[in-house]
């Protein structure tokens, strides 16, 4: 899919209104030395300053809700009919075996025990697990026809955040981070949020800056109570004086790193040190929740224990994006809870019910505030589950077809793309794969993915590895 460019001027008029709103650009760029393109330049004095996408932008910010462990799309918003009919018998020879990671290909299929209605103007078919999202149905995007490399946890997770089923290379949120800048110095430019002290499966990697500079790696609030650490200065240190501790650290570690210019851990040790300084002042009223209405809070869940958390995660999302932050991730079942090899109607029914409100709030509340067009809210996991059953009452790893959701950033909401077989097995209509979802998401935020290089070992790494392409019809 070639990029959507700006429009060129069609007359004289529009060309000369064009041409003088353009004028501040050019001297913004004379004044600052940042370069203000995304672009592949690793040189500039600040490597995180904002900079122009490459497109008209249709999303500035994104918050990723990712449920770890694999949700089933079966049992959610991809409605199979056929599964409850043949339920209990083989897959049909009709159908090629998956590769599963763990259960038995020759497994009697597992009926869906969810209620399924049409929702909103649009019909969308979602199961009654997300009965407050579904009164969304109308502002999202559904995509049925997902496909990873991964079919275990290590790599599915893996490869949904960094385009790759091996560790090692940069994040999407990194990517972001990279390609445009953050919007405010003061804050993070990529912050993660889990749901609970439990390890998602290959830890600080899914949120890391690989081989780019680490100054683009997320930085991870607590999963509880305050969300960040040691934001007041120890009793008994005023402001002056943390600025001349810091001045001092500054100047000793960079003189220390004039003869290692290639230790971006250092400069990013540095820059943590002065953005940290610089959150004392901006973040105590960024994150203080306790600002929010009564309302509010219950618009989130925050009010009933099943719910609190992920809502006062989701909460804490909006008001990060609110204040400047552009990428912002949430794990669900943080340790791979959302994995149900046996007792799925349980496990599922759980993690739903806490997600299930807060996401709703998070929507109505961006749209209420008029954020939600600008914000690109992303739903899904490392991949899906199979229709047949595993111990009885299971699913395993599916990652040949599973779904997603997006909603807002300018997005066309209550239509689904893409399409599963009649069993849910295999994606058969415009596949999708990780990369060509990482290369449609840098799409809706300006970026062309083509374009945004960064050099590693003499090769011009991307994050879609070269194999992915922007969904025309987004």
């Amino acid at each position: 899919m070639s990029c959507e460019r700006i429009q060129q001027p069609t007359s004289r008029r529009e060309f000369l209104q064009s041409a003088g709103c353009g004028f501040g650009a050019v001297a913004l760029a004379a004044l600052s030395p940042q370069s203000l393109l995304a672009s592949t330049s690793t040189a500039a004095l600040n490597p995180v300053a904002a900079k122009i996408p490459h497109h008209r932008a249709r999303a500035k910010n994104v918050i990723f809700l990712f449920m770890e462990g694999g949700p089933s799309h079966l049992d959610t918003f991809d409605y199979k009919p056929l599964l409850n009919e043949l339920a209990g018998q083989r897959l049909p020879s009709s159908f090629k075996p998956p590769l599963t990671a763990m259960g038995e290909v020759n497994a009697p299929l597992l009926e869906c025990k969810r209620e399924w209605k049409q929702r909103g103007q649009s019909g969308l078919w979602i199961s009654d697990w997300f009965e407050n999202v579904a009164r969304h149905a109308d502002d999202l995007t559904v995509i049925r026809s997902c496909v990873s490399s991964g079919i275990n946890h290590a790599g599915g997770v893996c490869s949904m955040n960094t385009g790759s089923v091996f560790g090692g290379r940069p994040s999407l949120g990194a990517w972001v981070s990279y390609g445009l800048g953050t919007e405010n110095e003061n804050l993070p430019g990529f912050v993660v949020i889990k749901d609970s002290e439990g390890t998602v499966v290959n830890g600080v990697r899914n949120w890391g800056n690989g081989f780019m500079p680490a100054v683009y790696q997320g930085v991870e609030f607590n999963a509880e109570g305050v969300p960040i650490k040691y934001l007041d200065n120890p009793k008994g240190v005023s402001n002056e004086r943390q600025r001349d501790k810091l001045d001092l650290l500054s100047a000793l570690n960079r003189q220390f790193g004039e003869t290692r210019s290639d230790n971006t851990e250092l400069e990013a040790r540095i820059r943590g040190y002065e953005l940290a300084y610089r959150m004392q002042a901006e973040a105590p009223q960024a994150v203080d929740l306790s600002k929010e209405t009564e309302a509010t809070r219950k618009l989130y869940g925050m009010d009933k224990e099943e719910t609190a958390v992920f809502g006062r995660n989701c909460l804490l999302a909006r008001r990060l994006v609110e204040n400047g932050v552009r990428f912002v991730q949430l794990y669900s079942g943080a340790g791979s809870k959302w994995d149900s090899h046996k007792g799925i109607e349980k496990a599922h029914s759980k993690l739903c019910q806490s997600v299930d409100q807060p996401i709703a709030g998070l929507l109505s509340d961006l749209k209420a505030r008029g954020m939600l067009d600008e914000t690109l809210v992303i739903w899904g996991g490392e991949f899906g589950r199979t229709p047949m059953s595993e111990a009885g009452d299971g699913r395993d790893h599916n990652p040949s077809g599973f779904t997603m959701w997006m909603a807002g950033g300018g997005l066309q909401g209550g239509r689904t793309i893409g399409a599963t077989d009649d069993l849910g097995l295999y994606a058969v209509e415009d596949k999708l794969h990780v990369h060509d979802l990482h290369a449609t998401i840098l799409h809706l935020l300006g970026i062309d993915h083509t374009k945004l290089i960064y050099p590693h070992k003499g090769r011009p790494e991307r994050i879609d590895q070269n194999e992915g392409h922007a969904y025309a019809k987004i």
